[in-house]
């Protein structure tokens, strides 16, 4: 795995936690009068990144953005109330809390699948 690669999944695996403690906020939040839902704008970002012309040096390099380093959390000011109270919708929450920690295994299991074959090869090719 390419060292830009393992950069890319920290930032996912900070991202995704970063979107949980949103996430978790506005879950506490469902009754509070004139609490405005949060959100973490990475979609923006991520199709900002990938439509943006790449510079190389080769034809065999891939540019790879830091994607999470400028994460912002936006405040969603709609009037909608789910509630009565306020525009929190628990259901949206709970399943963007479920999307956002099948996210947060994948990127943490790929990170220790490689630190467990780089240790497995420092320790001489796999014998234990």
């Amino acid at each position: 795995m390419a060292e830009s690669n393992i950069k890319l999944l920290e930032n996912f695996i900070s991202y995704c936690s970063l979107k949980n403690k949103v996430i978790s906020k506005n879950i506490a939040n469902i009754g509070t009068e004139d609490y405005n839902r949060q959100d973490v704008v990475f979609k923006t970002l991520l199709t900002e990144n990938i439509n943006a012309a790449v510079k190389t040096t080769d034809s065999k390099h891939f540019g790879s953005p830091e994607i999470c380093k400028n994460v912002e959390i936006v405040v969603d000011k709609t009037k909608t109330e789910f509630t009565g109270i306020n525009n929190v919708d628990v259901d949206q929450e709970m399943a963007e809390l479920a999307e956002n920690q099948i996210r947060f295994k994948f990127a943490s299991r790929k990170l220790n699948s490689y630190f467990r074959t780089l240790q497995g090869v420092i320790k001489g090719g796999g014998q234990q």
